[in-house]
């Protein structure tokens, strides 16, 4: 009798069974057919095949790491999504503004910073915080003080509502204060309306606002000092324009033009300031001119026509505000033309021609500004001759195009302002080269 065959070595899987099945066909005699025993003797000659059973436990072993790695990946992703969106709901919640102020946080944040030292040199002030900007509160002592008790020798212009002085604070420091005499509800909403603009606004060609005061019923409104007065002084007073070369003459209305620009397409929303004119330009002592008296201005998102009042200076209001109350940038840029005007002529935007007869200066001007031959006429005899030709053409070209009857022919301010850049000396501003500087006295703001 034949002994039985050695038990097999155990498997965890029936996979090794399918893998020695075929070596146990191999083991019998192909001659025969009779199978060759298997025994500890002939284990050498057929063992079974290692690799196979290697390879199939390592590809288990690699499906079962696959699995896991995929499980922990997806759980990293997910962690990783979560906490970008929780990242992002903390942005927005911190970048949250209120309504109409969009972006304006971080501006004025700075321009606190940047007027710290200025209002620190006042004595008698208390800080408060209007939206999100700290503005002075200064006490009325301290005002009446400053202007001598609001003498008529210290004052620089009149405006609708009042007065504005000259006042030098205590150390010296010199300050422009208009006092908004009790006025009723108008008076009171300019007070806040510009407050609320100025608050928000911070450029170069725009007046810095200092501080405020409320005292018995009157409003007093704190600027900068703007030594040089008005355009309107410079060029209807006693000096005729006789400071104001053609050079600087453009240096203004380049000045001007990037005002109004950061207005129309810097503030979100738009600042329309619907009554710009050649008194609310202020010069300081080297002729850099800034916008200021923004109690009528409104935004381009608050604007409602059936309630907004008529506002405006005659000569400087745009014909389509004027007649149907259409309010828009391009009402701006209208009276930016009759300044330029102004600018070019030396003539006021409106001249009586008799007791009862008027006559603007768009009308009276627009017929020869198209002429070349009788342009150089109607230039003021101040700068008659000391420009190029060329430049006169250009800016001539530019105010007629402004003062257009019909807003979308009107250019955008930044248009205009590209306009003059070429006009104006590096020196002063712009970009022209000349052989000789303007004024070695002048300096130009930065934008």
């Amino acid at each position: 009798m034949r002994p039985p065959p050695p038990p097999l070595p155990s498997l965890r899987s029936s996979v090794l069974v399918l893998v020695l099945l075929p070596l146990l066909a191999a083991c019998s005699s192909p001659a025969s057919g009779r199978a060759v025993p298997l025994s500890p003797g002939t284990a050498s000659v057929a063992p079974a095949p290692p690799p196979v059973v290697i390879i199939v436990e390592r590809r288990n072993r690699f499906h079962r790491e696959l699995v896991v790695a995929s499980a922990l990946a997806s759980i990293a992703i997910a962690a990783i999504i979560l906490s970008a969106l929780y990242a992002w709901v903390l942005w927005r919640r911190s970048r949250r503004l209120p309504r109409g102020n969009k972006g304006a946080r971080s501006a004025d944040t700075a321009r606190g910073i940047m007027l710290a030292p200025i209002l620190s040199k006042f004595n008698s002030l208390k800080t408060s915080r209007k939206g999100v900007v700290a503005m002075a509160m200064i006490e009325y002592p301290s005002l009446e003080a400053a202007t001598g008790k609001f003498s008529a020798s210290n004052v620089l212009g009149v405006g609708g509502f009042g007065c504005v002085y000259k006042a030098v604070f205590d150390g010296g420091v010199a300050a422009a204060v208009k006092r908004l005499e009790a006025g009723g509800p108008e008076c009171e909403k300019e007070f806040e309306n510009e407050l609320d603009l100025l608050g928000r606004i911070r450029h170069p060609n725009i007046v810095t606002l200092l501080g405020f005061c409320v005292h018995e019923g009157n409003h007093y409104i704190v600027y900068e000092l703007m030594h040089k007065g008005s355009l309107d002084t410079q060029l209807h007073g006693a000096s005729r324009g006789s400071a104001l070369s053609w050079h600087v003459r453009m240096k203004i209305a380049l000045d001007m033009a990037r005002g109004l620009e950061y207005l129309h397409e810097h503030c979100s929303p738009p600042v329309i300031h619907r009554d710009l004119k050649s008194s609310n330009i202020l010069l300081d002592s080297d002729f850099n001119a800034k916008i200021s008296d923004f109690g009528l201005a409104v935004t381009s998102g608050n604007i409602d026509k059936g309630s907004m009042k008529l506002s405006g200076t005659l000569g400087y209001v745009a014909p389509e505000y004027l007649l149907d109350g259409k309010l828009t940038e391009k009402s701006d840029v209208y009276a930016f033309g009759v300044v330029l005007l102004e600018l070019l002529m030396g003539r006021k935007p409106v001249e009586k021609m008799s007791q009862t007869q008027c006559q603007s200066i768009v009308t009276w001007a627009m017929p020869q500004l198209t002429e070349r031959t009788k342009l150089p006429n109607i230039v003021d005899p101040v700068i008659r001759d000391t420009m190029d030709p060329k430049h006169l053409y250009q800016v001539a070209a530019v105010a007629v195009l402004c003062v257009q009857p019909e807003p979308s022919y009107r250019p955008l301010i930044t248009d205009v302002l590209h306009s003059l850049v070429p006009l104006v000396p590096v020196e002063l501003g712009g970009t022209l080269r000349v052989a000789e500087p303007p004024s070695p006295n002048l300096k130009h703001s930065a934008c």
